[in-house]
């Protein structure tokens, strides 16, 4: 097998405009409809979630949309956002969109949504049975009305600090969160009236210095999905304060979504490592990306029906692991695999061999 060399990629990169970006999106949408499982989700079994989210990706001074902007951890940084939409049952990227580096999730929040719909051709009626998970940066009062009169059921921070003052006033009672040592959460007794009726919890934790961290988290989940999202078994008679626990424990998976995928691709695709003076370039480097991300949860998870260790793998791990064995994979005239042959000696060999020889095929997956 012949590849092209390094700088040939770069070149032809370096080429694309944003035609050949809307293109190459197309492609990776068509996939993912074909192969994924978020595509062909059973909305009648069970809700959907999407975790939506931002991170940085930063990047030299003179690179197009590069521009000073948040990038965790890191002062005066200049770089360019991408936007995600992570399907969370199933750890398919649905959406992946770059933004010059000082546009944040407030902004940016609508056009995600609407993206993600268009790659999955929700109708209304899947609207009414997906929930959003979205993190502060997201949560204006125009964002969240927004996806109330969308359709959409939500679990959101509430973004402006002299409202969540306000709301903090009215948490007449706090209760120790007996998931998060140091955190305190409470109702808010007098919630903030949005386009449709909403619930309002309350945290509060310790700062270093001491003074409290606050935030507001805002929901419209009935009490029953609080606790199917938050794995909990239905109890026969709950209180305010189970709901309100469970209700901290449904948005704090958010963590094993979007932030996990996110970590997992800087580190084993090494998304933020690949920058492009060019932004169209950049845009197909990170659809690039997205399709490699797919492929390798994919990858795991036919992986996994053969052999549930790798159920247990991320986007890393399978780089760093499974990628790495050595071997030799034989293709006919057609392109089409013959035999793949492991080195023997590798610790993962004997079981991914297995696994490969157990796999069903692809139509009767």
């Amino acid at each position: 097998m012949s590849h092209a060399e390094q700088s040939t990629i770069s070149q032809t990169l370096n080429a694309c405009t944003p035609e050949n970006v809307q293109q190459l999106r197309v492609v990776v949408q068509s996939i993912l409809q074909q192969q994924g499982q978020t595509f062909h989700h059973d909305y009648a079994r069970a809700w959907q979630v999407f975790d939506i989210d931002t991170t940085g990706l930063p990047a030299g001074r003179l690179g197009q949309g590069v521009s000073k902007g948040y990038f965790a951890g890191r002062k005066n940084c200049r770089g360019r956002q991408l936007g995600r939409v992570v399907a969370a049952a199933y750890d398919e990227i649905i959406v992946d969109q770059l933004y010059a580096g000082q546009r944040q999730l407030e902004s940016s929040l609508p056009q995600l949504v609407e993206m993600a719909e268009k790659a999955l051709n929700s109708s209304q009626n899947q609207r009414t049975r997906t929930v959003l998970r979205v993190d502060a940066g997201g949560g204006t009062e125009t964002n969240i009305n927004w996806i109330l009169n969308r359709g959409y059921w939500l679990l959101i921070k509430v973004h402006n600090w002299q409202r969540v003052m306000k709301l903090i006033a009215h948490v007449s009672e706090w209760y120790p969160d007996p998931q998060v040592p140091g955190r305190e959460v409470g109702w808010v007794d007098q919630p903030y009236a949005y386009a449709q009726r909403t619930r309002q919890v309350a945290l509060r934790k310790r700062k270093p210095n001491g003074k409290w961290l606050h935030q507001i988290v805002v929901f419209n989940l009935a009490d029953e999905m609080i606790f199917e999202l938050a794995g909990q078994p239905r109890l026969p008679a709950w209180t305010s304060r189970d709901v309100l626990f469970a209700a901290f424990v449904a948005y704090d998976q958010r963590g094993g979504g979007a932030e996990t995928q996110n970590k997992g691709d800087k580190q084993g695709l090494r998304l933020a490592h690949r920058n492009k003076h060019s932004f169209a370039a950049q845009e197909m480097l990170v659809l690039l990306a997205q399709l490699a991300h797919n492929l390798l949860i994919w990858t795991r998870n036919d992986l996994a029906r053969a052999d549930a260790d790798f159920a247990q793998y991320g986007i890393h791990r399978m780089v760093r692991d499974v990628l790495q064995i050595p071997g030799c994979v034989q293709l006919d005239a057609t392109g089409q695999v013959v035999s793949i042959t492991l080195q023997a000696n590798h610790p993962l060999a004997a079981k991914v061999q297995a696994a490969l020889v157990d796999l069903p095929p692809r139509d009767e997956m």
